[in-house]
């Protein structure tokens, strides 16, 4: 856990990120492995048929994503339309991936029609099912479309996400240049998986089994963050910042009103970062004293699991201890800023307002540069053109751009990256001594860790 735990007796909101990491869990193969269920969904609407390579590519993708099923592994194809249907197998079941059941399916993915149109909604609601036989599995959907989902209400998609989370994961891809961004990430936020864009042909076929095989690596079906706050502080949000950023706040599960537990999904042998932050009152509590605000707990079902991570406040008039903000918490504020940055200049293309989307590019440029995203300015860097240096923001889009890219730009919008190391500065002067305990701190320090007094306030 990070975070300044100094506050001024009048602040009113506490931040922290909490590292989680996932090591030591044997692998994905052996007698100790957890059972998978897989569902691979592929879009089969109308449009799938222009041009010709996107239901090509689309069979070739799935045939790829079943070659790379573990031996063992329960799964099954669907076709999505306005409907969905099952592909292979059939009869409401999944089946063991075996030689013999990999090539039946993929004989069945090479006769694949498109005709229909778009509900990923029926999709979803179809995996579940097929699913629901394996509770102890670890399930995930591999999902890929090409449009809109324009057969279904986002009221109705919602309901369904509603009810999909936490019972499986989901990663979703979109091909070619007519489904919306704003659609798959919103299911994979939900649903504890990514979202990108990709391009019909090789790159298609390479991303599922790319794809595939970090679903294989899985080895937990969920961890669950369980946060219980003290008398004086309130949750106000969770967020998963790392590797991806998605809000977790209104899919927690209260348990009382003080307890509320989140599932982040399934997991193989990995870090993520949370931000959580808190809504606290100082009350009566004194002075330069650790009070505990909240406390996190991991819930992971028949694995061991770290201790507890506690966030603590202090409150202090020393303007010095509570003014300052904790790297972690700072980068990913901004890495928000450089997400809301990507989508709104996307937004602005899409709408046609290239002076805004200049704007809003040139202000992700600046963020990225001093974050160190290089991902997000790989993208950017098909879309415009910097004028002068990346930290001024200011660049022009350039003449020609591909709706590919276009798209990519925008499903980039939640992609975080690691806090760069800060160089480590050493301060010159003579060591302090704390007058309080006299226990004595390298040159500069303003506390003490032995007494847990500020020096300078210390009598």
């Amino acid at each position: 856990m990070e975070q300044n735990e100094y506050l001024s007796p009048g602040d009113t909101e506490m931040h922290a990120v909490l590292t989680v990491t996932a090591e030591g869990l044997g692998g994905s193969t052996g007698p100790g492995v957890a059972e998978a269920a897989e569902v691979i969904a592929i879009d089969c609407s109308s449009s799938m048929l222009y041009p010709p390579t996107k239901i090509t590519s689309a069979r070739q993708a799935a045939a790829a994503a079943i070659d790379a099923l573990r031996d063992g592994v329960f799964f099954a194809v669907i076709a999505g339309t306005d409907t969905a249907r099952e592909v292979y197998p059939t009869g409401g079941r999944l089946v063991r991936a075996t030689a013999e059941s990999r090539a039946a399916a993929k004989r069945a993915v090479r006769v694949l029609r498109p005709d229909g149109g778009t509900a990923i909604g029926a999709w979803l609601r179809l995996a579940d099912r097929l699913l629901a036989a394996h509770p102890s599995a670890i399930r995930h959907v591999m999902l890929l479309t090409d449009g809109r989902n324009e057969h279904e209400t986002s009221k109705q998609l919602d309901a369904v996400l509603a009810a999909c989370e936490g019972r499986f994961t989901c990663d979703a891809r979109g091909v070619g240049a007519d489904w919306s961004p704003q659609e798959l990430l919103r299911i994979v936020s939900v649903l504890h998986g990514s979202a990108d864009a990709v391009r019909a042909g090789e790159e298609l076929v390479a991303d599922f089994t790319a794809m595939m095989r970090t679903a294989m690596d899985k080895v937990l079906p969920d961890i669950r963050l369980r946060i219980r706050t003290g008398q004086s502080a309130r949750l106000r949000f969770v967020k998963q910042v790392l590797p991806t950023r998605a809000d977790l706040t209104e899919f927690g599960t209260v348990i009382d009103p003080r307890t509320t537990v989140f599932s982040t999904g399934a997991w193989g042998e990995e870090s993520r970062d949370f931000h959580v932050c808190l809504d606290v009152t100082r009350g009566g509590a004194p002075l330069n004293e650790d009070v505990r605000a909240a406390r996190v707990d991991l819930e992971v079902d028949h694995h061991g699991t770290g201790g507890p991570a506690v966030i603590l406040v202090r409150w202090t008039n020393e303007l010095k201890l509570s003014s300052v903000i904790h790297p972690l918490v700072a980068h990913y504020s901004k890495q928000t800023d450089l997400g809301t940055a990507m989508m709104a200049g996307y937004e602005a293309y899409d709408a046609g307002n290239v002076r805004h989307a200049e704007e809003q590019w040139g202000r992700a440029v600046a963020l990225a540069s001093g974050l160190g995203n290089a991902e997000v300015l790989r993208r950017l860097g098909r879309l415009v053109d910097v004028v002068g240096e990346p930290a001024d923001g200011v660049v022009r889009v350039k003449s020609s751009l591909s709706p590919h890219d276009i798209l990519s730009s925008a499903m980039v919008s939640v992609t975080s990256s690691r806090a760069p190391q800060p160089e480590v500065e050493v301060e010159e002067g003579p060591d302090v001594v704390c007058p309080n305990c006299e226990l004595v701190w390298p040159p500069g320090s303003a506390f003490c860790e032995g007494c847990r007094q500020p020096i300078e306030a210390a009598p």
